[in-house]
């Protein structure tokens, strides 16, 4: 499939522009670690999310792959879901494309039900199996998308998350409010239930990352838990 790569990395690009847009991009303590020839991570703050995060392995010349994983949390007295989104694809096509609003203390938050139908008007021809731990956080309405072989659905995946963002970034301000403590919980289970995939270490490993650094990253950058 002809411009894959260049698909995705304007999705990259549109998605970090309206995070900047509004927020305003930080220097996490430890995150510069991270940041290497071919390993780019980069996280923003706002006024209506805690972060924003957008992180990418450019393995195009070595392994003939791209990864790309984003995640916006919500601040932690929001009790609105959080967005995120998982792309891995080679030269010729998309192996796995993941998309959600993840519920965290309301799970029939309005952000949520928006996503669901809106998601509803596609017909997703190669829906995935989700693993237990996938099951746990993500929504009944995940895109869990792999084989995309056509630059039509590609492009239509591209579309629908920017727009999903837009919704998200514009509406999660209305979302109704929780304890500090509520938030905090229900944030850290997200990540604490991701950091059980076993597929985002193998898969970064596979990329040519070191082994060392994709422990501690996943553990401490990529998920990292609020005290």
């Amino acid at each position: 499939m002809s411009g894959i790569w260049e698909t995705l990395i304007d999705l990259q690009t549109e998605l970090g522009i309206r995070f900047s847009e509004q927020g305003y991009e930080i220097q996490e303590p430890g995150m510069d670690r991270f940041n290497q020839p071919g390993w780019v991570n980069k996280v923003w703050e706002g006024p209506t999310f805690r972060r924003a995060h957008i992180d990418v392995v450019d393995a195009r010349e070595t392994k003939g792959l791209w990864m790309m994983h984003v995640c916006v949390f919500p601040h932690i007295n929001n009790a609105g879901p959080i967005f995120g989104l998982d792309v891995i694809a080679g030269k010729n096509k998309v192996t796995g494309f993941f998309h959600d609003f993840s519920p965290t203390v309301d799970h029939n938050d309005a952000l949520v039900q928006e996503f669901g139908e809106f998601v509803s008007h596609f017909d997703w021809k190669k829906e995935r199996e989700l693993p237990d731990w996938a099951r746990a956080i993500f929504s009944e309405h995940m895109i869990a998308v792999g084989n995309v072989n056509t630059i039509e659905e590609l492009e239509t995946l591209c579309e629908l998350s920017i727009e999903n963002c837009d919704m998200w970034l514009d509406s999660i301000d209305h979302s109704s409010r929780c304890t500090v403590d509520q938030g905090k919980a229900a944030q850290n289970r997200y990540a604490h239930f991701q950091k059980q995939n076993p597929h985002t270490p193998k898969t970064m490993t596979a990329l040519g990352l070191n082994e060392e650094d994709v422990r501690v990253f996943v553990q401490h950058c990529l998920f990292p838990n609020l005290e």
